[in-house]
């Protein structure tokens, strides 16, 4: 009897059976999402999916002939799959290279402190992965039943060597276009073949899609840390290319006197726990005593990650392109400094990866540069009121011309080490729980009551930053917008935190307060401030209204987004929501408040 005949029998040897549900299970993952009855941006053919994965196995196997010799390759997949299923579950998404990017700039001591209970789950994983991967491999080390021997071996080898050239001979010299393609492009390709060997004839190029790949499993996870790899690259490259970028940025004559700007990030805060806008709590009640102080009462974020949504505030990066890394222009901080303003950026948040982030990227910007987070989102962090004495050294600048950037703590988890105590209003409270478990029912008041004492924080904080601008004579502004907001176990909830696609996180916070002697220098752009108080805006505004705000004019500018101008035109506002979304043509599903598109979200790219 053949080698081929008595495959069958051994396969079903319990071993080897073992081996190969392992390998359909981390092949199935793409499809996890329609099992989970989870919404899933992905590719509309599963086949396609299939075949890529297919495709992925026979390569992997000819090339190295059993499974044992590439089975360690496997390792990254693994462990990536109990990380895969979370997000297929609470976000509809597979790993991306934002979420590399995420992992890449958390350290430990952050991580620990999210997981906060749950950390022993996550340890249990791993282990867990770790010994499946192992009794795979002995299995897969011991058992001689899958070697690949017979002449077919060699045929397939043939086959991937041959595809191997094609693919890169198109990527070196191009593929014709087919026979319907314009005279134009022939003629371009005409032009270029005396030159160089000809493009590859279009029925010779193969269906290989790198996207579709990157989203099968197990190999496809290779293709993502590839991207994720290039994105690192591609950053890098931009921090040199945007060295050269300008703005052309400049303020009128006659208007080019004094200033100071505050643009302040708040952090993890959410619009319907502010009293400013309606909640029964009193959790501002020093900001409700500004005269000057116009709350924005429609203010979305397009995505509910730090490091994510903050590129989008402070620059012309636009919301559809926020999940990618890196822009290739500047920030607001470069075009103050071209129209001859002094810039600062003073930062409480973690010190961790301060010069690879998307955020500190932006940073580098500034003439002065403070992370003073040395520790971590620990009890040890400091408060936000440590911004306060840079801020003050900032304002009394001689230069009279300033930009100051501060990006708060916030409400950051946990909530009770985001304010003093003096502060712990509410109660019961986090701040006698060492370490809370955000899962835990039983906890739901203290966490609320700790999430409004940040709140309050905030509050004073703000209102602190606004005495320093009174005590200046030289014309103030200060704009405060959240990165993104909070869902807080609402009702039956059962989600916290950022990330989510919740009303609850892409709702923040926003407003502008002056001081009477800008009011006197630009009453107009006061006057449109208070008439688009209610406007529908998103963080995309935010660039376009500082600079507006501070009179700076350049080139290609966009006063149909300052909501300080009378040019303020209403802009489509897009959500990451199983894709692009539009929120002003969403419902809001549940108690958690899942915004969701009433047609087909647009792709993410």
């Amino acid at each position: 009897m053949s080698r081929l005949q008595l495959l069958p029998a051994a396969l079903l040897r319990p071993a080897n059976l073992y081996l190969l549900l392992s390998y359909a299970v981390l092949s199935a993952m793409p499809f996890a999402g329609r099992v989970l009855g989870t919404p899933v941006d992905a590719p509309d053919s599963p086949w396609h999916l299939f075949g890529a994965g297919l495709f992925a196995w026979i390569a992997a196997w000819a090339l190295c002939k059993r499974p044992a010799w590439f089975h360690w390759a496997l390792l990254p997949a693994f462990l990536a799959l109990p990380t895969e299923l979370y997000l297929i579950t609470y976000y509809g998404q597979g790993i991306s290279t934002h979420h590399l990017g995420v992992i890449a700039e958390t350290s430990p001591s952050e991580a620990l402190e999210f997981l906060g209970g749950k950390a022993w789950l996550l340890g249990a994983a791993i282990m867990a992965v770790l010994l499946w991967f192992g009794s795979t491999w002995v299995v897969a080390w011991r058992s001689r039943d899958f070697d690949w021997n017979d002449r077919s071996r060699w045929v397939v080898l043939a086959a991937l060597g041959a595809c191997a050239a094609v693919l890169a001979y198109g990527g070196k010299y191009g593929v014709a276009q087919a026979p319907a393609a314009s005279a134009s492009a022939s003629a371009s390709v005409a032009a270029t073949s005396a030159d160089q060997p000809p493009a590859l004839p279009h029925w010779a190029r193969l269906p290989f899609d790198l996207d579709i790949f990157s989203r099968s499993w197990p190999f496809g996870m290779s293709a993502r840390g590839v991207d994720f790899y290039k994105e690192r690259i591609y950053l890098a490259q931009l921090n040199r290319r945007s060295a050269a970028f300008r703005f052309g940025a400049h303020q009128q004559p006659g208007a080019d006197g004094p200033q100071v700007v505050v643009l302040v990030l708040g952090e993890s805060s959410r619009f319907d726990r502010w009293s400013l806008n309606g909640y029964g709590r009193q959790t501002n009640p020093l900001l409700a005593k500004e005269t000057n102080l116009v709350m924005l009462e429609d203010v979305i974020t397009p995505v509910s990650a730090t490091r994510l949504s903050v590129p989008v505030i402070i620059s012309r990066k636009p919301a559809m392109q926020s999940l990618k890394d890196g822009f290739s222009e500047k920030s607001m901080l470069s075009a103050f400094r071209e129209a001859g303003f002094k810039t600062f950026w003073i930062s409480n948040q973690v010190s961790f990866g301060k010069f690879d982030t998307p955020v500190s990227v932006f940073a580098k910007e500034a003439d002065d540069v403070q992370f003073l987070n040395l520790g971590s989102f620990s009890g040890a962090s400091n408060h936000d009121e440590v911004l306060l004495a840079p801020l003050q050294r900032a304002i009394a600048d001689p230069s009279q011309k300033v930009l100051v950037v501060l990006h708060t703590l916030g409400s950051h988890w946990n909530y009770a080490h985001r304010y003093p105590k003096q502060f712990d209003r509410w109660q019961p409270s986090l701040s006698a729980i060492a370490k809370p478990d955000y899962t835990d029912d039983r906890l739901e008041p203290q966490i609320n009551n700790s999430y409004d004492s940040a709140i309050l924080y905030t509050d004073w904080f703000l209102s602190s930053v606004i005495g320093m601008l009174k005590e200046s004579s030289v014309p103030s502004s200060l704009m405060y917008v959240a990165d993104h907001g909070q869902t807080l176990y609402d009702k039956s909830c059962r989600i916290a935190f950022h990330g989510h696609n919740t009303q609850y996180e892409f709702h923040i916070p926003a407003f502008v307060w002056y001081s009477d002697a800008y009011a006197d220098r630009f009453p107009a752009k006061v006057a449109q401030l208070q008439r688009h108080r209610k406007a529908r805006l998103s963080t995309e505004n935010m660039f376009h209204t500082a600079l507006d705000m501070a009179d700076i004019r350049y080139p290609g500018e966009r006063l149909a987004w300052s909501f300080v101008s009378p040019a303020l035109t209403r802009h489509k506002r897009y959500v990451d929501s199983y894709g692009w979304t539009d929120y002003d043509d969403a419902t809001m599903r549940g108690d958690c408040r899942e915004v969701i598109a009433r047609g087909k979200p647009l792709k993410r790219y």
